[in-house]
């Protein structure tokens, strides 16, 4: 399982930063079952690491993923259930989901990487992500109706990613776009060519970093609370939020640097 994922962590502005590779570089880093268990399990370890700033997924091998991988579902193509029994599909693909949700939720900001193909599943992970990073040549499709499969756990994220117009040309023809469509539509949030795709990385975790990590993390649980909570409970919570943030030692930190003109802790090596 280890294999599937490589995490790699360095230093960053008084914590750390972790890039998570997928590692499946035959497949285009298509997501197995490990895959997802890797990181699933990266995601538990991460929610209860106070050190971790970001994180940045990417891919092996010049390509972010080529969706979910369906070698282990073959004997099941076109074969009907005997009556009453209990489909094995269902829970195995309801754990992409709950991988779906742990991405969302993680208290870092975190980043993803595209180089050539995001396809299916991969696009589900792009819509997790606060800030998406894409190559000039990278391709982004979600060609599951095209196969006849419904994208099923990736089609609420692509909605709240992309808003439920784009949502529909993307999830209902399967057509493949391109690096400036995917930007125009919201799937991407910026293009880098291949020679500044690592100095544009590096761009973007330097403006992120700029964020005070629990500030960051609170404003996370906001954004994620906001499709969930009816505005007056949210507007409640969001109060609380701001009080506390302002009695603590980040805001404390934060305003003396503004107020001498200085950088914030958080901010800088």
């Amino acid at each position: 399982m280890a294999d599937e994922l490589l995490i790699d962590r360095q230093p960053l502005a008084g914590g750390w930063l972790e890039t998570w590779t997928l590692n499946a570089p035959a497949s285009r880093n298509a997501l197995s079952d490990a895959m997802v268990d890797a990181l699933l399990a990266a995601c538990e370890r991460a929610g209860q690491d106070a050190a971790l700033r970001g994180v940045v997924l990417r891919g092996a091998g010049g390509h972010f993923c080529a969706g979910g991988s369906l070698g282990g579902f073959a004997r099941a193509v076109g074969q009907p259930l005997a009556a009453g029994q209990d489909d094995p599909l269902v829970p195995v693909n309801r754990r992409f989901g709950v991988l779906l949700q742990a991405l969302c939720a993680l208290p870092q900001w975190l980043i993803a990487v595209v180089e050539g193909a995001a396809m299916g599943g991969g696009i589900g992970l792009l819509c997790c992500a606060d800030h998406v990073l894409a190559a000039e040549g990278a391709q982004f499709a979600t060609p599951e109706v095209t196969l006849g499969i419904v994208p099923a756990q990736i089609a609420p994220f692509v909605v709240r990613r992309l808003g439920p117009a784009a949502a529909r040309r993307w999830l209902l023809t399967g057509q493949r776009h391109g690096a400036t469509a995917a930007l125009r539509d919201g799937m991407a949030d910026e293009i880098a060519g291949a020679d500044g795709l690592q100095a544009a990385l590096n761009a973007a975790v330097a403006r992120h970093a700029q964020g005070a990590p629990q500030a960051v993390a609170a404003t996370k649980r906001l954004l994620l609370a906001e499709r969930e909570q009816p505005l007056f409970d949210l507007l409640d919570a969001a109060a609380q939020a701001f009080a506390q943030s302002l009695r603590g030692i980040e805001a404390a930190q934060g305003l003396a640097a503004f107020g001498a003109r200085q950088p914030a802790p958080w901010s800088h090596a």
